[in-house]
């Protein structure tokens, strides 16, 4: 009796291994197949991507071909877990073409980067299908036409990249529902308004809207939006004054751009509560008035532009800023002497005064105090020195 029990159980740990064997098997296979299938899918989105390219100056879409994986393809990165396509990036490649709607079969797809190509048309639909997307990236190339409201349907974008364009309009409202979003880049356009809708947006943290055409005031909801670390809006038509409390709400501000618009007033007296703040320019406005004293404060100041305004006192505050690298307050109001604590502001590479009415005379060891310098504009007592100027890098 006990042999018969012995054998029963044999019988049966070998019938269980036999039959979970044969459907690992075949679960193996189906998963293999199904994988064949998406790579499939991918690879065939990819070749319609090839034949919408009408211009490839440098040879590079010779190693798409079906003889060598996909993964292996240039500007291709598939994921290690599906081994399907996660990124797409075919920026700075001279590419001439446009875009095809099987671009939306990429169902795995993450970052999309066609940046300084000639891709041209208008962006298809089938587009929002990648609902994966964490990076959207399509800066200088000729797309037109309104930015499409589809691009509200990627609920884990993160940067949104569409700058040096040809997009007009308004920025679409469906855009600030996306509470992922860090970073909005759409300079270089012809973009016309910000919708108050942005101020959704609890979490963006760079906002760049340079050189487009907005015009009249800036939506109070953009200077509450206390995530931002950069704001720029440098080259269009707006107007207006800056909040007296525009610090309060934006404790994390590192760098503004609001220069070549036509903004007014004096400026804020509580600038002084900017405390992480390392640039501000605002050039070619109208601001006027003194600049505040409290600037003094702004300790992690690196650069201060406020060419052409109307400003018509440097405090002698500004020389507790002792990070202060580049000081630009030409083309202004200013009269009387150039305080003395400019001249002892030891990390200065770049200081430009011209065209002001400034009097008093340099002094004597003024190289001494200014070890760094390496631009000093200044017009006065026939004495003029002027190096080439600094080029300056906000992205």
């Amino acid at each position: 009796m006990e042999v018969r029990s012995h054998f029963l159980l044999s019988i049966t740990f070998l019938l269980v291994l036999q039959y979970t064997s044969l459907y690992m098997a075949k679960l193996t296979q189906g998963t293999v197949g199904a994988a064949q299938i998406n790579i499939t899918t991918d690879q065939s989105a990819l070749l319609a991507l090839k034949s919408h390219i009408t211009s490839d100056p440098h040879n590079i879409l010779v190693n798409w071909s079906t003889t060598t994986s996909i993964c292996n393809w240039v500007g291709i990165t598939c994921g290690a877990r599906h081994l399907r396509v996660a990124s797409l990036n075919l920026s700075y490649m001279g590419f001439t073409g446009t875009i095809p709607p099987h671009l939306g079969n990429l169902s795995f797809l993450v970052a999309l980067s066609f940046n300084n190509n000639s891709f041209h048309g208008t962006l298809p639909y089938e587009l929002s299908y990648l609902r994966r997307l964490k990076l959207v990236s399509f800066g200088y190339n000729n797309f037109v036409g309104s930015i499409p409201s589809w691009f509200g349907a990627f609920p884990k974008l993160q940067g949104f990249y569409l700058y040096g364009n040809q997009f007009s309009g308004s920025i679409p409202t469906t855009i600030f529902n996306l509470s992922t979003l860090r970073v909005i880049v759409l300079s270089g356009n012809q973009l016309s308004e910000i919708p108050q809708e942005i101020g959704f947006l609890h979490q963006l943290e760079k906002l760049y809207i340079e050189f487009n055409a907005l015009k009249g005031h800036v939506p109070m909801v953009v200077f509450n939006m206390s995530s931002l670390t950069t704001l720029t809006l440098y080259g269009n038509s707006l107007s207006g004054g800056l909040p007296d409390n525009i610090c309060q709400h934006h404790p994390s501000l590192e760098k503004v751009n609001l220069g070549d618009n036509q903004f007014g007033g004096p400026l804020p007296s509580k600038l002084w509560q900017c405390t992480k703040l390392l640039n501000l320019s605002l050039v070619e406005n109208n601001f006027s008035g003194s600049i505040p004293k409290t600037i003094g404060n702004l300790t992690m100041l690196k650069g201060i532009y406020l060419n052409s305004n109307n400003f018509n006192e440097i405090p002698k505050e500004i020389g507790f800023l002792h990070q202060l690298e580049e000081l630009y307050v030409p083309l202004n109001a200013l009269k009387g002497p150039v305080p003395v604590a400019v001249f002892n502001m030891s990390s200065l590479t770049t200081l430009a005064l011209y065209t002001n009415k400034l009097s008093g005379s340099l002094p004597d060891n003024i190289c001494q105090h200014l070890p760094n310098l390496q631009m000093f504009q200044w017009k006065h007592s026939k004495k003029y020195w002027e190096l080439n100027p600094v080029n300056h890098d906000w992205a």
